[in-house]
Protein backbone atom coordinates (compact mmCIF):
# COMPACT_ATOMS: atom_id res chain seq x y z
CA UNK A 1 0.00 0.00 0.00
CA UNK A 2 2.09 3.01 -1.34
CA UNK A 3 1.41 6.70 -0.45
CA UNK A 4 -0.94 6.54 2.59
CA UNK A 5 -1.46 9.65 4.42
CA UNK A 6 -2.15 11.04 7.71
CA UNK A 7 -5.53 10.04 8.80
CA UNK A 8 -6.03 10.31 12.65
CA UNK A 9 -4.01 11.48 15.27
CA UNK A 10 -3.30 10.86 18.95
CA UNK A 11 -2.48 13.29 21.51
CA UNK A 12 -0.85 13.14 24.72
CA UNK A 13 -0.89 16.29 26.79
CA UNK A 14 0.72 18.63 24.10
CA UNK A 15 3.07 15.72 22.04
CA UNK A 16 1.38 13.68 19.18
CA UNK A 17 2.18 10.36 20.46
CA UNK A 18 0.76 8.81 17.46
CA UNK A 19 -0.58 8.85 14.29
CA UNK A 20 -2.95 6.33 11.96
CA UNK A 21 -2.06 6.42 8.20
CA UNK A 22 -4.44 5.33 5.21
CA UNK A 23 -6.72 5.78 2.45
CA UNK A 24 -9.87 6.68 1.87
CA UNK A 25 -12.59 7.47 -1.04
CA UNK A 26 -15.81 9.45 -1.71
CA UNK A 27 -17.27 8.02 -5.06
CA UNK A 28 -20.01 9.18 -6.96
CA UNK A 29 -23.05 6.82 -8.89
CA UNK A 30 -20.94 7.68 -11.81
CA UNK A 31 -17.70 5.42 -10.37
CA UNK A 32 -16.15 8.39 -10.35
CA UNK A 33 -13.62 9.99 -7.31
CA UNK A 34 -15.01 12.92 -5.76
CA UNK A 35 -12.78 13.25 -3.21
CA UNK A 36 -9.80 10.79 -2.23
CA UNK A 37 -6.94 10.93 0.57
CA UNK A 38 -3.98 8.72 -0.27
CA UNK A 39 -3.92 6.13 -3.19
CA UNK A 40 -7.12 5.27 -4.30
CA UNK A 41 -5.53 2.19 -6.04
CA UNK A 42 -4.34 0.81 -2.55
CA UNK A 43 -5.46 -2.90 -3.14
CA UNK A 44 -7.18 -4.12 0.30
CA UNK A 45 -9.11 -7.25 2.09
CA UNK A 46 -12.70 -5.40 2.49
CA UNK A 47 -12.98 -7.62 5.29
CA UNK A 48 -16.65 -7.50 6.79
CA UNK A 49 -17.82 -4.46 5.43
CA UNK A 50 -18.71 -5.89 2.05
CA UNK A 51 -21.22 -8.35 3.67
CA UNK A 52 -23.99 -7.02 2.05
CA UNK A 53 -22.30 -7.28 -1.58
CA UNK A 54 -22.15 -10.82 -0.27
CA UNK A 55 -26.04 -11.06 0.29
CA UNK A 56 -26.92 -9.80 -2.93
CA UNK A 57 -27.06 -12.93 -4.85
CA UNK A 58 -29.34 -14.40 -1.80
CA UNK A 59 -31.75 -11.68 -3.37
CA UNK A 60 -31.27 -11.77 -7.16
CA UNK A 61 -31.56 -16.07 -7.23
CA UNK A 62 -34.51 -15.36 -5.38
CA UNK A 63 -33.55 -17.64 -2.41
CA UNK A 64 -34.63 -14.75 -0.19
CA UNK A 65 -37.63 -13.58 -1.72
CA UNK A 66 -39.75 -14.52 1.90
CA UNK A 67 -37.24 -12.58 4.08
CA UNK A 68 -37.90 -10.29 6.04
CA UNK A 69 -35.99 -6.96 7.08
CA UNK A 70 -34.62 -7.79 10.29
CA UNK A 71 -33.34 -11.20 8.35
CA UNK A 72 -31.83 -9.10 5.26
CA UNK A 73 -30.34 -7.08 8.08
CA UNK A 74 -28.63 -10.24 10.07
CA UNK A 75 -27.22 -11.24 6.77
CA UNK A 76 -25.30 -7.56 6.33
CA UNK A 77 -24.28 -8.10 10.27
CA UNK A 78 -21.13 -7.89 12.18
CA UNK A 79 -23.29 -8.26 15.21
CA UNK A 80 -21.76 -9.32 18.60
CA UNK A 81 -24.02 -12.31 19.69
CA UNK A 82 -26.57 -10.55 22.32
CA UNK A 83 -29.94 -12.60 22.26
CA UNK A 84 -31.50 -9.85 19.66
CA UNK A 85 -29.31 -11.36 17.49
CA UNK A 86 -28.72 -14.90 18.28
CA UNK A 87 -32.73 -15.72 18.91
CA UNK A 88 -33.65 -14.48 15.08
CA UNK A 89 -30.81 -16.78 13.53
CA UNK A 90 -32.08 -19.69 15.22
CA UNK A 91 -35.24 -19.08 14.04
CA UNK A 92 -33.89 -18.73 10.66
CA UNK A 93 -31.67 -21.70 11.09
CA UNK A 94 -35.20 -23.83 12.56
CA UNK A 95 -36.89 -22.32 9.24
CA UNK A 96 -34.45 -24.13 6.94
CA UNK A 97 -34.85 -27.32 8.67
CA UNK A 98 -31.02 -26.65 10.04
CA UNK A 99 -29.05 -26.50 13.22
CA UNK A 100 -25.87 -25.51 14.27
CA UNK A 101 -23.98 -28.11 12.96
CA UNK A 102 -24.41 -26.58 9.39
CA UNK A 103 -22.66 -23.63 10.25
CA UNK A 104 -19.50 -23.40 8.19
CA UNK A 105 -18.53 -20.34 10.33
CA UNK A 106 -17.03 -21.54 13.64
CA UNK A 107 -17.61 -21.06 17.26
CA UNK A 108 -17.09 -17.41 18.52
CA UNK A 109 -17.31 -16.09 22.36
CA UNK A 110 -19.94 -13.49 22.27
CA UNK A 111 -18.88 -9.69 22.34
CA UNK A 112 -22.14 -8.93 24.46
CA UNK A 113 -21.08 -9.01 27.89
CA UNK A 114 -24.60 -10.41 29.24
CA UNK A 115 -24.55 -13.37 26.81
CA UNK A 116 -21.23 -14.13 27.62
CA UNK A 117 -21.58 -14.51 31.05
CA UNK A 118 -24.85 -15.91 30.55
CA UNK A 119 -22.53 -18.76 28.77
CA UNK A 120 -20.18 -19.07 31.63
CA UNK A 121 -22.52 -19.31 34.62
CA UNK A 122 -24.02 -22.17 32.79
CA UNK A 123 -20.62 -23.46 32.27
CA UNK A 124 -21.55 -23.96 28.47
CA UNK A 125 -19.21 -23.37 25.12
CA UNK A 126 -19.94 -20.75 22.52
CA UNK A 127 -21.46 -22.01 19.42
CA UNK A 128 -21.36 -21.06 16.22
CA UNK A 129 -24.43 -19.03 16.19
CA UNK A 130 -23.07 -16.73 18.43
CA UNK A 131 -20.16 -16.17 15.84
CA UNK A 132 -20.83 -12.73 14.13
CA UNK A 133 -20.89 -13.23 11.35
CA UNK A 134 -23.55 -16.39 11.77
CA UNK A 135 -26.44 -13.79 10.13
CA UNK A 136 -24.16 -13.73 6.82
CA UNK A 137 -23.91 -17.72 7.36
CA UNK A 138 -27.52 -18.26 7.47
CA UNK A 139 -27.64 -16.36 3.98
CA UNK A 140 -25.05 -18.59 2.48
CA UNK A 141 -27.09 -21.69 3.90
CA UNK A 142 -30.48 -19.90 2.33
CA UNK A 143 -28.67 -19.41 -0.63
CA UNK A 144 -27.09 -23.19 -0.84
CA UNK A 145 -30.59 -24.55 -0.28
CA UNK A 146 -32.20 -23.08 -2.97
CA UNK A 147 -29.43 -24.01 -5.08
CA UNK A 148 -29.23 -27.31 -3.95
CA UNK A 149 -25.59 -26.93 -3.62
CA UNK A 150 -22.94 -29.17 -0.93
CA UNK A 151 -22.63 -28.90 2.54
CA UNK A 152 -18.98 -26.84 2.82
CA UNK A 153 -20.34 -23.85 0.98
CA UNK A 154 -17.66 -22.11 2.61
CA UNK A 155 -15.16 -23.55 -0.70
CA UNK A 156 -14.38 -20.84 -2.73
CA UNK A 157 -15.09 -22.81 -5.55
CA UNK A 158 -18.84 -23.65 -4.30
CA UNK A 159 -21.92 -22.57 -6.30
CA UNK A 160 -22.48 -19.84 -3.25
CA UNK A 161 -19.03 -18.59 -3.13
CA UNK A 162 -18.71 -18.39 -6.78
CA UNK A 163 -22.16 -16.17 -6.86
CA UNK A 164 -20.55 -13.77 -4.15
CA UNK A 165 -17.66 -13.38 -6.38
CA UNK A 166 -19.74 -12.58 -9.31
CA UNK A 167 -21.43 -9.85 -7.73
CA UNK A 168 -17.97 -8.27 -6.00
CA UNK A 169 -16.48 -8.18 -8.89
CA UNK A 170 -19.74 -7.09 -10.94
CA UNK A 171 -20.04 -4.20 -8.41
CA UNK A 172 -16.33 -3.02 -7.82
CA UNK A 173 -16.13 -3.27 -11.82
CA UNK A 174 -12.53 -4.49 -11.00
CA UNK A 175 -11.16 -8.13 -11.28
CA UNK A 176 -10.11 -9.21 -7.88
CA UNK A 177 -6.69 -9.79 -8.10
CA UNK A 178 -6.73 -12.34 -4.80
CA UNK A 179 -8.75 -14.11 -1.96
CA UNK A 180 -7.84 -14.40 1.48
CA UNK A 181 -9.96 -16.85 3.85
CA UNK A 182 -11.28 -14.50 6.54
CA UNK A 183 -12.41 -15.51 10.36
CA UNK A 184 -15.52 -17.03 9.45
CA UNK A 185 -13.92 -19.20 6.58
CA UNK A 186 -15.94 -17.25 3.85
CA UNK A 187 -13.27 -16.09 1.11
CA UNK A 188 -12.87 -12.10 0.93
CA UNK A 189 -11.75 -10.87 -2.13
CA UNK A 190 -9.34 -7.82 -2.66
CA UNK A 191 -10.20 -4.98 -4.68
CA UNK A 192 -9.09 -1.21 -4.13
CA UNK A 193 -10.23 1.10 -2.15
CA UNK A 194 -11.56 2.92 -5.77
CA UNK A 195 -13.45 0.12 -6.11
CA UNK A 196 -15.05 -0.57 -2.95
CA UNK A 197 -16.33 2.94 -2.82
CA UNK A 198 -17.58 2.67 -6.35
CA UNK A 199 -19.69 -0.59 -5.31
CA UNK A 200 -21.42 1.59 -1.79
CA UNK A 201 -22.18 4.01 -4.71
CA UNK A 202 -23.50 1.88 -6.61
CA UNK A 203 -26.01 0.83 -3.43
CA UNK A 204 -26.64 4.69 -2.88
CA UNK A 205 -27.84 4.85 -6.02
CA UNK A 206 -30.01 1.86 -6.93
CA UNK A 207 -32.96 3.72 -6.33
CA UNK A 208 -32.58 4.84 -9.54
CA UNK A 209 -32.58 1.94 -11.66
CA UNK A 210 -35.54 -1.19 -11.50
CA UNK A 211 -33.36 -3.57 -12.48
CA UNK A 212 -32.83 -6.92 -9.89
CA UNK A 213 -29.78 -6.00 -8.71
CA UNK A 214 -30.53 -2.66 -7.69
CA UNK A 215 -34.14 -3.32 -6.34
CA UNK A 216 -32.06 -6.28 -4.27
CA UNK A 217 -28.94 -4.02 -3.34
CA UNK A 218 -31.69 -1.20 -2.07
CA UNK A 219 -33.63 -4.12 0.05
CA UNK A 220 -30.57 -4.64 1.96
CA UNK A 221 -29.15 -1.64 2.63
CA UNK A 222 -32.56 -0.33 3.43
CA UNK A 223 -33.19 -2.92 6.08
CA UNK A 224 -29.35 -2.20 7.59
CA UNK A 225 -31.04 1.42 7.91
CA UNK A 226 -33.83 0.48 9.86
CA UNK A 227 -32.05 -2.41 11.91
CA UNK A 228 -29.43 -0.38 13.02
CA UNK A 229 -29.15 -2.61 16.64
CA UNK A 230 -28.73 -5.81 14.29
CA UNK A 231 -25.91 -4.53 11.69
CA UNK A 232 -23.48 -4.35 14.65
CA UNK A 233 -25.59 -3.93 18.75
CA UNK A 234 -25.73 -1.50 21.11
CA UNK A 235 -22.34 0.46 21.98
CA UNK A 236 -21.01 -0.07 18.56
CA UNK A 237 -19.89 2.53 15.99
CA UNK A 238 -21.94 1.07 13.42
CA UNK A 239 -25.34 1.48 15.33
CA UNK A 240 -24.75 4.47 17.10
CA UNK A 241 -24.02 6.26 14.11
CA UNK A 242 -26.75 4.87 11.84
CA UNK A 243 -28.74 6.04 14.32
CA UNK A 244 -27.42 9.28 15.29
CA UNK A 245 -28.37 9.67 11.37
CA UNK A 246 -31.51 9.00 11.26
CA UNK A 247 -32.11 5.74 8.95
CA UNK A 248 -30.47 7.96 6.13
CA UNK A 249 -27.45 6.03 5.65
CA UNK A 250 -25.75 2.13 5.78
CA UNK A 251 -22.31 2.30 7.30
CA UNK A 252 -20.49 -1.07 7.84
CA UNK A 253 -16.93 -2.15 9.35
CA UNK A 254 -14.49 -4.47 8.71
CA UNK A 255 -11.53 -6.00 10.71
CA UNK A 256 -8.42 -4.59 10.46
CA UNK A 257 -9.30 -0.76 10.30
CA UNK A 258 -11.62 -1.09 7.01
CA UNK A 259 -15.07 1.13 6.92
CA UNK A 260 -17.49 2.10 4.44
CA UNK A 261 -20.50 4.13 4.15
CA UNK A 262 -23.81 4.10 1.89
CA UNK A 263 -25.32 7.21 1.48
CA UNK A 264 -28.60 7.38 -0.31
CA UNK A 265 -29.60 10.75 -0.58
CA UNK A 266 -26.18 12.11 -1.73
CA UNK A 267 -25.36 9.08 -4.11
CA UNK A 268 -22.20 8.45 -2.76
CA UNK A 269 -20.19 5.74 -1.61
CA UNK A 270 -17.75 5.79 1.07
CA UNK A 271 -14.41 3.32 1.86
CA UNK A 272 -11.73 3.58 3.74
CA UNK A 273 -8.51 1.50 5.13
CA UNK A 274 -6.69 2.47 8.06
CA UNK A 275 -2.97 0.90 7.03
CA UNK A 276 -2.17 -0.22 10.91
CA UNK A 277 -6.06 -1.78 11.21
CA UNK A 278 -6.55 0.24 14.41
CA UNK A 279 -10.53 0.35 14.78
CA UNK A 280 -10.03 3.66 16.47
CA UNK A 281 -8.69 5.16 13.52
CA UNK A 282 -11.16 3.78 11.36
CA UNK A 283 -14.16 4.85 13.40
CA UNK A 284 -12.38 8.61 13.66
CA UNK A 285 -12.60 8.56 9.68
CA UNK A 286 -15.63 7.48 9.04
CA UNK A 287 -17.30 9.63 11.64
CA UNK A 288 -15.21 12.63 9.99
CA UNK A 289 -16.29 12.05 6.44
CA UNK A 290 -19.65 11.74 7.74
CA UNK A 291 -19.51 14.82 9.58
CA UNK A 292 -17.84 16.57 6.54
CA UNK A 293 -20.75 15.24 4.23
CA UNK A 294 -23.48 16.96 6.13
CA UNK A 295 -25.11 13.88 7.05
CA UNK A 296 -23.70 13.79 10.30
CA UNK A 297 -23.90 16.08 13.15
CA UNK A 298 -20.30 17.11 14.70
CA UNK A 299 -22.15 18.05 18.25
CA UNK A 300 -23.96 14.85 18.39
CA UNK A 301 -22.85 12.79 21.07
CA UNK A 302 -22.54 9.42 18.80
CA UNK A 303 -20.45 11.74 16.78
CA UNK A 304 -17.79 12.75 19.53
CA UNK A 305 -17.00 9.60 20.72
CA UNK A 306 -15.48 8.59 17.47
CA UNK A 307 -14.22 11.87 15.86
CA UNK A 308 -12.84 13.17 19.09
CA UNK A 309 -12.46 10.97 22.29
CA UNK A 310 -11.08 11.88 24.97
CA UNK A 311 -8.42 9.99 26.82
CA UNK A 312 -8.44 9.26 29.99
CA UNK A 313 -6.12 7.25 32.39
CA UNK A 314 -7.64 4.80 35.47
CA UNK A 315 -7.88 7.21 37.54
CA UNK A 316 -10.45 9.31 35.02
CA UNK A 317 -7.96 12.15 34.11
CA UNK A 318 -8.29 13.41 31.07
CA UNK A 319 -4.40 12.46 29.28
CA UNK A 320 -5.24 13.05 25.44
CA UNK A 321 -7.33 12.78 23.11
CA UNK A 322 -7.86 10.88 19.37
CA UNK A 323 -8.84 13.58 16.23
CA UNK A 324 -8.90 13.55 12.63
CA UNK A 325 -5.48 14.98 11.22
CA UNK A 326 -5.29 18.21 9.34
CA UNK A 327 -5.90 16.11 5.65
CA UNK A 328 -9.42 14.65 6.87
CA UNK A 329 -10.48 17.38 8.97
Amino acid sequence: MANPVDLVEVWRGELLECVHQGHAVICDDTGEIVNAWGDPSAVIFPRSSCKMIQALPLLESGAGAHLSQEQLALSCASHQGAAIHTDRVGVWLKDLGMTDADFRCGPQVPGDKPARDALIRANEQPCQIHNNCSGKHAGFLTLNKHLGGGADYEKIDHPVQQAGKAAFEETTQETSPTYGIDGCSAPNHASTVHGLARAMAFFASAHDRSDLRSTSAVKLRDAMMAYPELVAGETRACTDLMRAMDGRVAIKTGADGVFVAIIPEKRLGVALKIRDGATRASECAIATILVNLGVLDVKHPAAIARMSPVLKNWRGFEVGQVRPAAALA
